[in-house]
C-alpha cells in the first residue's frame, strides 16, 4: 500500500515536473522569438554603430545591451553560433533604425551591410576643386592630402599625367575609412571608360584627331553653357572653327589660364595675357582641359551639330545667341551686352 502511494506521488511530481518544463520551453521560446522580432531602437531616430576589426561578438551583444538596444544578448550571441555566424561579423558602420531587430541585424553585420557615405565630383569643377571637396570630407582617409600634383599622379598610378579634366563628375558612394585615393581611381577609371566608350562612337568628320582632344573640347563646352541642349550647338561651333582655322576666342579657357591672377572680372588687358590658354591669342585648343567635363560634354564635343553657326554670344538669360557671320554677331553683342564686346567668339581677328 505504501509503494503504490509512493509511486503515486512520484508520478504525480514527474508530471508536474514535466508541465513546469513544458511551460518553462514554452515561454522561453516564445521570448527568443519575441527577442528577434521587436525592433531594437525604440529611439525613432536611426543610431550609428560602429563595429571595429576583430571584436568578438559577444561584446558586441553586451556594448549593445548597455546601449539599451538589446535586452537579451545572450539570445543575440546564441542565434549567431547556432547559425555558424559568430565568427563572420565584418567591421564597419552600420544604421540601426527604428524598425529593425536583432534578427535582421545580425545578418547585417554578417554580409556586411554597411552605412554608404557619399562624395559628389560636380561638373565644371577643375581639380584643384575637387581635391578641396575630398580633403575637408571627414568620413575619407586621407592619403593624398598636401602632395604636390606630380606626387599624387605618381601614387595614383599615372605618372606625368596632367590631372585636370581626367576625373569624371559623379557621385561616388564609399563607406567611412576608406581611402581618397582609391576615390580618385575610381574617378579617372570612369572617365577613362566614359572617353573610350564615347570615343568608339564618335561623329564622322570631326575636327579631333585624339580621344585626348574630345576631352580639351569638351572642357570648353562644359565651363560654356549649362544648357543640356546647347552643348551640341556649342560644340559645332568650336567644331568649325577649327576646321576653317579660326582662333576659339573662349574666355573659360582664359580665365583658367590666369589662375589666382583671376579676380572675378575679365577685363581687355587679359584677353592680352599670353598664357597658353589664351585662345584669343593662340590658333587651336588648349593644351589640357580646363575643367572636369561631364559625360553628356564628351558626348557633345564628339557629336558636333551640323549648322553654319561660327559665333556665339550670352543673352543674360543662361542662353546664347548663335550667329553664321561676324555682322549678325555684332548685332547680336549689341542686342545683349551693354559694354564693348570682349566676350565669348567675338573674333577681332578676322
Amino acid at each position: 500500500m505504501q509503494t503504490s502511494r509512493t509511486s503515486e506521488i512520484v508520478f504525480k511530481l514527474a508530471g508536474l515536473a514535466l508541465v513546469l518544463f513544458s511551460f518553462t520551453t514554452g515561454w522561453l521560446l516564445w521570448d527568443v522569438k519575441m527577442f528577434f522580432q521587436a525592433p531594437m531602437n525604440h529611439s525613432g531616430n536611426a543610431i550609428t554603430y560602429v563595429i571595429k576589426k576583430n571584436v568578438s561578438l559577444s561584446r558586441i551583444a553586451t556594448d549593445l545591451s548597455h546601449r539599451g538596444l538589446l535586452s537579451h544578448p545572450r539570445y543575440f550571441v546564441w542565434l549567431a553560433r547556432w547559425k555558424n555566424e559568430d565568427d563572420k561579423i565584418q567591421a564597419g558602420e552600420y544604421e540601426i533604425t527604428s524598425t529593425l531587430s536583432p534578427r535582421d541585424f545580425l545578418d547585417m553585420i554578417v554580409v556586411g551591410k554597411v552605412i554608404q557615405h557619399e562624395v559628389t565630383l560636380i561638373e565644371g569643377w577643375t581639380f584643384d576643386q575637387f581635391r578641396r571637396a575630398l580633403d575637408e570630407n571627414a568620413d575619407l582617409r586621407h592619403e593624398t592630402k598636401g602632395l604636390p600634383v606630380d606626387e599624387l599622379m605618381a601614387l595614383l598610378g599615372w605618372p606625368g599625367e596632367h590631372p585636370e579634366g581626367r576625373f569624371l563628375p559623379e557621385t561616388y558612394s564609399f563607406v567611412k575609412g576608406s581611402s581618397d585615393a582609391d576615390l580618385l581611381r575610381r574617378a579617372h577609371r570612369a572617365m577613362d571608360e566614359t572617353l573610350a566608350r564615347e570615343w568608339s562612337q564618335r561623329a564622322k568628320d570631326l575636327s579631333l584627331s585624339t580621344p585626348y582632344q574630345a576631352l580639351i573640347l569638351a572642357s570648353l563646352i562644359e565651363k560654356e553653357t549649362g544648357l543640356s541642349e546647347e552643348r551640341p550647338r556649342i560644340s559645332g561651333v568650336f567644331n568649325r572653327r577649327l576646321r576653317k582655322g579660326i582662333r576659339l576666342q573662349t574666355d573659360p579657357s582664359v580665365i583658367y589660364g590666369l589662375g589666382q591672377s583671376f579676380d572675378g572680372n575679365l577685363r581687355r588687358r587679359d584677353l592680352r595675357s599670353d598664357t597658353p590658354f589664351n585662345t584669343y591669342l593662340h590658333f587651336g585648343l588648349p593644351p589640357t582641359p580646363i575643367a572636369l567635363p561631364s559625360a553628356a560634354s564628351i558626348h557633345a564635343a564628339l557629336h558636333p551639330d551640323s549648322g553654319k553657326a561660327l559665333y556665339f554670344v550670352a543673352r543674360g538669360d543662361g542662353g546664347h545667341q548663335f550667329s553664321e557671320t561676324l555682322a549678325e554677331h555684332l548685332k547680336a553683342v549689341q542686342r545683349y551686352q551693354l559694354r564693348p564686346p570682349h566676350a565669348l567668339n567675338h573674333d577681332r581677328t578676322q
